[in-house]
């Protein structure tokens, strides 16, 4: 019987000690000094990644302004279409304009020209005809 009490008495002694240990284990101050810890250890790798991805950032806003000036340019220069074509009308009438001053080959008449003819005037020795202004 004294053997029963024995094992008894160990089994509360042993259950108190690891009930002990368990609490002292899981004590807050244990618990802050473990993610302190913690804190200390992922830290540094943190703040590269915080560095690395704001490098990223600026790079791909950098790319993403460059890519949308180079869309609105193309978009002009598609829009500039009409101007090209009012400057190739205004090339070929002024070629045919010269034409007619020079007396060149198909030579028409001067009021067929795009301009009226009260708006030309004799010019210097050099230019026979200049546009009045």
């Amino acid at each position: 019987m004294e053997d029963q009490e024995m094992q008894l008495k160990v089994k509360r002694v042993t259950d108190k000690f690891t009930e002990s240990m368990y609490v002292l284990a899981n004590e807050p101050s244990v618990a802050l000094y473990r993610l302190q810890e913690h804190v200390r250890r992922s830290l540094p790798e943190l703040v590269q990644h915080k560095t690395d991805m704001q490098s990223w950032e600026e790079q791909s806003q950098g790319a993403i302004y460059t890519v949308e000036y180079a869309c609105s340019a193309v978009k002009s220069m598609a829009n500039s279409s009409f101007y090209f074509k009012s400057i190739e009308g205004l090339l070929h009438q002024a070629i045919s304009v010269k034409e007619q001053i020079s007396g060149g080959p198909g030579r028409s008449d001067v009021t067929s020209s795009p301009t009226s003819p009260e708006s030309w005037r004799a010019g210097p020795e050099s230019e026979p005809w200049t546009l009045a202004v």
